[in-house]
């Protein structure tokens, strides 16, 4: 395997003249492909980030790169003023992939998630009958749905939400993976409960088994709208398109982001049940650039790329092979992980190092990862990534655990 040494690279980073809102590790990246990242002194970096699951199908796929390139000659935007020939195909397409009936395409996976609080809304106004502005949406502890005013407002990672109050009202947050609580917080005035079937941010949280089951069954008997946010765990990330159907469950709505895009433009959208989107009226809710011809254009090609389950087969299967791997550093570094398919969230022995200290060391060993949370590292390799890329990876992280685990044991 090729390694890379991070430190000083040819060109100048961003940091004098953006906004400090991210904290990047020391590479400048120049090139990428496949699985691989190179910067620009001409070192490669195997990413094992993926982008927070936006580039599943890898850099510059090469179904993906044509399909932009080719409508790139034809038409990118007439904004939804008019209609175009794509975006028709692209929702029968992605609606068939999702099980659903319709879709609403927008460009963010936090605008997504906002409309799909929007319609909530406006459903449990008009269908259910709650009375107008006492609408209430539950939540889960943990959750990171994007990092609008909103949002931010029912987060409780500090981070996200200090300081950007006033929050908006008629959120109500309960412990995630506890369906007696999601229970208890419901209301005649409850339109909805919001969840992402893996808490992706905060550390690749994995519910028990029959927590949205029963989240399910209790939203169908409270006529309650059950919304699963797939922007990270959906499109192939877990081993299956989405990753409720982990579990047997159909929500009545989800949001899809990151991947949808295929890591070439920002795409997203909610797709659901007909009657439930159907609340929508021209002139409700728009976006100039959703559902774009060149966003439909790289929706369509995605789509294509998981309809015969080749992506979603292989996530399983590398999955098992990561979880494997990562289960021999149980004890020797790692305190506990968590893996869904071809995604990982480790709990790093907090004596030993924080989270962003491994990934620092990774990356000198050419690998790039991403910290959360302190002493926790989230792994979301592209799906394309070889196995045996894959073992190597793993073998670097438990050669920088024992490095610092000798490094304690001289200091002691």
């Amino acid at each position: 395997m090729t390694t890379a040494t991070a430190g000083e690279t040819g060109r100048a980073s961003s940091a004098a003249h953006v906004a400090h809102n991210y904290n990047p590790l020391p590479v400048i990246a120049e090139y990428a492909a496949g699985a691989w990242i190179t910067d620009t002194d001409g070192r490669r970096y195997l990413d094992m980030l993926g982008a927070y699951s936006a580039m599943n199908f890898g850099h510059g796929h090469p179904r993906l790169v044509a399909a932009a390139r080719a409508q790139l000659e034809r038409m990118t935007l007439v904004s939804r003023a008019f209609d175009h020939n794509l975006l028709g195909e692209f929702a029968a397409r992605l609606t068939a992939l999702t099980g659903t009936e319709m879709m609403i395409p927008m460009n963010t996976g936090a605008e997504a998630v906002e409309t799909a609080i929007k319609i909530a809304r406006k459903w449990a106004y008009e269908v259910k009958g709650v009375p107008d502005g006492r609408a209430e949406i539950i939540v889960a502890a943990g959750n990171f749905h994007g990092r609008t005013t909103t949002i931010v407002g029912f987060s409780d990672d500090p981070g996200a939400r200090n300081g950007f109050g006033p929050y908006t009202p008629g959120f109500i947050s309960v412990p995630y993976g506890d369906a007696d609580a999601v229970a208890r917080a419901v209301t005649p005035n409850t339109a909805a409960v919001l969840l992402e079937p893996v808490q992706g941010e905060a550390g690749v949280i994995i519910p028990p088994p029959d927590y949205l089951p029963a989240v399910r069954r209790l939203c169908t008997e409270r006529g309650v709208l059950f919304v699963a946010d797939e922007v990270q765990s959906g499109l192939g990330r877990t081993g299956t398109t989405l990753a409720v159907e982990r579990v047997g469950v159909t929500p009545d709505l989800v949001v899809l982001g990151k991947a949808l895009g295929g890591g070439i433009v920002p795409v997203s959208a909610v797709v659901g049940r007909r009657e439930i989107l159907g609340v929508l009226r021209p002139g409700q809710h728009g976006s100039t650039f959703g559902g774009n011809p060149l966003a439909c254009a790289v929706g369509l090609a995605v789509v294509e790329l998981l309809s015969d389950g080749y992506f979603q087969r292989r996530a399983a299967r590398l999955g098992d092979v990561l979880a494997e791997q990562l289960n021999r550093l149980r004890g020797r570094g790692v305190n506990q992980l968590r893996t869904a398919g071809l995604w990982a969230g480790i709990d790093i022995d907090p004596e030993l190092a924080t989270g962003r200290q491994i990934c620092e060391r990774l990356a000198t060993r050419g690998i790039l990862a991403k910290d959360t949370h302190g002493s926790t590292i989230r792994l979301s390799p592209p799906l394309v990534i070889e196995e045996d890329e894959l073992v190597w990876a793993v073998g670097e992280l438990g050669a920088v655990l024992a490095e610092l685990e000798s490094n304690r044991g001289v200091r002691r």
